[in-house]
């Protein structure tokens, strides 16, 4: 690849990157790249550092050091530099939907409002086109006919769709979910985890945080496995899930595997 051919570029690329909450390291030198229409999952023990990760991607957490970039836009970080902020900022995190374990919905905004809001507000989208956008996407979640409800009156796993389609109607080149079934009650996680699938098949570029072993393993191009802030192992799903190489994924996942194996049992 030549220096400036980029079609072969990863669509998301994460070099170096380093996070700490003082003295703490949270995230220390990862590095990794998403291809255009690429799903890739990342697993691991809680406290690994796997939701700090994402939450910097998309500039929540600003990172000590190191660098991020998706499509053309490269920021370094940690070299004395200015860190986004304003409208520069609000147009970076357009461009990265993140659905979050508990939804974050407005909760004085009906379904279609809170899809809406982030249209009319940060790109200026008329508001009857935003309200023809939010409907689409309310149904293609299916969610057609929740449009004036309120998220008190909708159950988990409905407002979680909510906020996927909040996040589907900025256009986003990539999409982040952060444990986004693990606030539902069991009953309720298929309906996300089918809108995931289908945003997957649909070429939809998504780096996802999660616990659901056998859905990684359904959805997931490559799993990356972090311990203690660092990416241990990584591959393609069917490797990594299966046949994992590193003594800490194999324990980390026999724990999943059992569980399986007593459900069956039982």
């Amino acid at each position: 690849m030549t220096g400036n051919d980029t079609r072969h570029r990863p669509m998301v690329e994460v070099t170096d990157l380093v996070k700490n909450y003082g003295s703490v390291p949270a995230v220390r030198g990862v590095s990794l790249g998403v291809a255009r229409g690429e799903v890739v999952v990342l697993i691991g023990p809680s406290g690994c550092g796997k939701s700090t990760l994402l939450r910097c991607v998309h500039l929540l957490e600003e990172p000590t050091s190191g660098t991020i970039r998706v499509g053309a836009q490269e920021i370094s970080f940690g070299g004395g530099g200015k860190a986004l902020a304003g409208r520069r900022l609000a147009a970076y995190r357009s461009r990265i939907g993140m659905v979050f374990q508990h939804f974050e919905l407005f909760p004085h905004m009906t379904a279609l409002q809170n899809v809406m809001e982030g249209p009319v507000t940060v790109k200026r989208i008329d508001r009857r086109a935003a309200s023809e956008l939010g409907r689409g996407l309310l149904a293609n979640v299916g969610l057609a006919g929740k449009e004036e409800s309120y998220p008190a009156q909708l159950s988990g796993g409905q407002a979680q769709r909510v906020a996927i389609a909040r996040a589907l109607a900025m256009s986003p080149e990539v999409m982040l979910f952060d444990e986004v079934t693990s606030a539902l009650d069991p009953e309720l996680v298929g309906e996300v985890l089918a809108v995931m699938r289908q945003l997957g098949e649909d070429g939809t570029t998504m780096i996802v945080v999660t616990h659901e072993i056998a859905f990684a393993r359904d959805i997931a191009d490559h799993v990356l496995f972090m311990d203690a802030g660092v990416i241990a192992e990584h591959g393609p799903a069917d490797e990594v899930l299966a046949r994992p190489a590193n003594p800490r994924t194999r324990a980390f996942l026999s724990r999943f595997h059992h569980a399986g194996a007593l459900r069956s049992a039982g």
